[in-house]
C-alpha cells in the first residue's frame, strides 16, 4: 500500500511559479509510474504530466507543455511538478498518483489527497 501526500499548492499571481511535491510512503513508489492530474470546479479530472519509474519517459498535456516540468527523486520517494508562467486557467486541485502498470490514464491506483493551486489574474 502506497500513500501519497502532495504539498506546495497556494495562491499565486499570473506569471508566477510553484513547485508541487508528492511524498510517497513506500519504496515501491520507485517502481511505479507517477502522474500529476488536476481537477477544476465543474470539470473532469485531467492528466497534467506523467513520468515513468526511471524518468526516461515523460508526457505533458498540451496545455502545460513548455511551462511545467515533472521529475522524481526515487531515493527520496518523492515526485515533483515545477510550474512556471502560471495562468488563471491552471487553477485547480492538483493530485499526484502512482500505478504499477498504467500510463496515459486517469485510472491510476494510488492517489494523494490533492493540493489547491489558485492563480489570480
Amino acid at each position: 500500500q502506497v500513500q501519497l501526500v502532495e504539498s506546495g499548492g497556494r495562491l499565486v499571481q499570473t506569471g508566477g511559479s510553484l513547485k508541487l511535491s508528492c511524498a510517497a510512503s513506500d519504496r515501491t513508489f520507485s517502481t511505479y509510474s507517477m502522474g500529476w492530474f488536476r481537477q477544476a470546479p465543474g470539470k473532469e479530472r485531467e492528466i497534467v504530466a506523467l513520468i515513468n519509474w526511471s524518468g526516461s519517459r515523460i508526457y505533458y498535456a498540451d496545455s502545460v507543455n513548455g511551462r511545467f516540468t515533472v521529475s522524481r527523486d526515487n531515493a527520496k520517494n518523492t515526485g515533483y511538478l515545477q510550474m512556471n508562467s502560471l495562468k488563471p486557467e491552471d487553477t485547480a486541485v492538483y493530485y499526484c498518483a502512482a500505478d504499477r502498470s498504467k500510463w496515459h490514464s486517469t485510472d491510476y491506483f494510488y492517489w494523494g489527497q490533492g493540493t489547491q493551486v489558485t492563480v489570480s489574474s
